[in-house]
This record gives C-alpha cells, structure tokens and sequence, in this order.
C-alpha cells in the first residue's frame, strides 16, 4: 500500500524571503541542454533534454557502465588481457579518437578502460566488447539491457563506440542517467578511471616514442572538483560532452550537446557547471541521523523501523530564494521484513512553489528481523486488524 502523510519543515529555522520574480536562466547556444543535482535529484535546467540525438563518443559511458558490473559481478578482471584482433585492428586503427593499439597485442581490462575513457579510442572500444562478450554486437546487447534497466526510454546503442549509425540514439536525460548510475552504482571505480588528466600507449612511427594522449574533459583543470565523464563530438551531433564536478558535497552532472567547435565546448561547459554551482545553493533539510519518522513493518521482531536520511537532507534553490515548502513522507508500507540497517525504504518528497520537487531517500534507523512464529502473528494482527 502506497503511504504518503504531510510534514513539517524540519530546519527551516532562519526567516523565508519571498520567491524571486524568476528562476535562474542559462543562454547556450547548445541544441540540447540538462542539469541534475544529484544530492536531491532536482533537475535545475533541460533544454529538449529528451529529444533524441546521435551520442557520438559519450555513448562510450554505456560501454564502460557494463565493463565495470561485469568486473563487479567477478565476471571480468582489471588484470585480465585481451587479444587485439587483426581485423579489429585494421577497422579502427585510424577510425577518429584512437588508443593507439597494435594488432596482436595483448592488453589489458584496465589500460583498455583507461584508453576508452581517457582517449576516448574507437579500438579500445571494440576491442574490450570483444574480449569481454565475444563479439562487439554481443556486447552491444548487453548495453542495452542495461539501458532498459535503468529505464532509458529514449536511447537504444548500435555499437560499442558511438560510431555514427542511424539505428544509435540518446536523449541528454538518459545520457544523465548513465552518469549518474555509474557514478552511484560503481564509486569507487568511477573514482579510479574517470578523471586521468592524460593516459600513455602506444608508440609512434619511425623513432618509436611514447604516445601521450591528454584527456579532452573540458572541466578537469578548469572547475574545482571535476572528476569526470565523457565527451564526445561527429559532424552530425556536433560537439557534446557530458560531465560532473562536487563542491562542499554538492555534486551536479551536466549534459550539453550540439556545440559548433572544439573551444566552444569548452566555454559552454565550464559556463553551464559555474551556472550550477553558483546560481544554485542548498538549504538544509534535515540532519544526518535525525529520525524523521517511524513506519510500520510487516511481519517484523519490531513493530515499526525508524527512518532518517543516509546524510544531511537538503533541497537546492536559488541563491536568494526561499519560501514555504510542503514535505510529504512517501513509502510502501508495511515495509516488509527483514530490513537491513542503512536501507532505502521511504522517500521525502519536497515540494517548493516554483520549483522542481525534490526527492530526497530515507534509510532505515536499525535493523529489523523477520519475527518468528508469534511475532508474526501478533505483527498480522496489528496491521490488518488495528492499522498499525
């Protein structure tokens, strides 16, 4: 049974000014456009954020979103080497971005993921799908498999290296939504990979030197806490990059898509996240460890669980902002035992007049077992019975 009770404001307690005539506006002369706050999920801009657009190399998160889950199901190793294919090799040695890869040359899960997100190389691409699926459509099936389950209904993958194709698209909320999962989904990993500066492999004609590539992420160097994602650029989609940055725990990831050059990404992206940070702040909502609520359990050792958030709660707004906010409590309930402490069972929903409501995830307090034979019964009893 859906559950949803009004709340107080839990924190509010300096005065509340009025709402500003107008929210924050971002000018871009980008085609596609979407900003998501990833502390709340509250989306602060999109602009046709789910017309669909060719991915060109940002498709390149799917491909790694699904490396790093085999690698985390121990499906895949970091150590473990894949043979380039000649034929590969021949296809996509001089393809666009390039890792520099040799045919026959074995090389591994890891520097294989370094020259996919680093150097954004069409080979390395291919060449991990093979190695990790058998052939690259293989691969590309579990791309989308994955991308049915985290719910991406505007973006179907043709390939494993965004390679122009009629049959790839994306829209910049699902292109998000990979950023987001894989950032959520496989921390520490996304730590490990994603913000290299510069990556080495390969080796030039003639004298044989090292080949060192430097990352074309136009926010490392240029906006304090950028740690990632992926850019990505073909005459039809123009230049696109895809990218996220966390100040004082606040982490933002941005989408901005059919830009006409080279620098101008880079202009729009540092403008577009400076926008974000600075136009945005956060109000605080409620503190780590404050239990907000209790909710009942079904079936449990105890008759209700309580629910505070995994951290501070807080909502984003405008700098200058503030108003009254309706915080509704939503969960299924009688949430079901067993319940494990720290667990994702209900939800704050924050609705602010004037802005995107905010969805803030509530953790169970403590941990609650499933009850035994008379605790069961006693548990039915309360909740059919006495609605408790």
């Amino acid at each position: 049974m859906r559950f949803a009770a009004a709340l107080l404001a839990f924190a509010a307690a300096a005065p509340l000014a009025a709402a500003p005539a107008a929210l924050p506006t971002f000018d871009t002369p980008a085609t596609q456009a979407f900003m998501k706050d990833l502390s709340n999920g509250m989306v602060l801009y999109e602009k046709d954020a789910d017309k669909p657009m060719p991915p060109a190399s940002m498709g390149k998160m799917m491909t790694v979103y699904v490396a790093f889950d085999m690698i985390t199901r121990g499906e895949a190793k970091l150590d473990q080497k894949i043979t380039v294919r000649p034929e590969t090799w021949q296809k996509w040695h001089s393809q666009g971005s390039t890792m520099f890869l040799s045919p026959s040359e074995q090389v591994s899960v890891e520097n294989l993921l370094h020259g996919i997100i680093t150097l954004s190389g069409n080979d390395a691409c291919v060449t991990l799908g093979e190695g990790l699926a058998g052939t690259e459509d293989q691969y590309v099936a579990l791309m989308n498999r994955a991308a049915a389950k985290m719910g991406l209904h505007g973006s179907h993958f043709a390939n494993t290296n965004g390679w122009p194709d009629p049959g790839e698209m994306v829209t910049p909320r699902d292109l998000a939504t990979i950023a987001e999962r894989t950032i959520k989904d496989f921390p520490a990993l996304y730590a490990r990979f994603y913000k290299d500066e510069k990556f080495t492999w390969g080796k030039t004609l003639g004298k044989g030197e090292d080949i060192t590539q430097a990352n074309r992420n136009p926010l490392l160097g240029r906006i304090p806490g950028a740690d990632g994602l992926k850019t990505g650029h073909t005459e039809e989609a123009g230049y696109g990059f895809t990218g996220s940055a966390v100040q004082d725990g606040r982490r933002l990831v941005m989408v901005i898509a059919g830009l006409k050059s080279f620098n101008e990404r880079i202009a729009q992206s540092v403008a577009f996240m400076e926008w974000g940070f600075r136009a945005w702040t956060q109000v605080p909502l409620v503190r780590a460890g404050t239990v907000v609520a209790r909710a009942p359990v079904w079936l449990g050792s105890a008759a209700d669980v309580g629910l505070t958030g995994a951290g501070d709660l807080k909502v984003t707004v405008p700098r200058g902002f503030g108003t009254d906010r309706k915080v509704t409590l939503v969960y299924d309930g009688p949430i079901k035992a067993p319940i494990a402490k720290g667990q994702h069972v209900a939800d704050l929903v924050v609705t602010t007049p004037g802005l995107p409501t905010a969805r803030l995830p509530l953790v169970a307090s403590e941990a609650v077992d499933k009850a035994g034979p008379f605790g069961r019964l006693g548990s039915a009893f309360r909740t059919l019975v006495l609605g408790k």
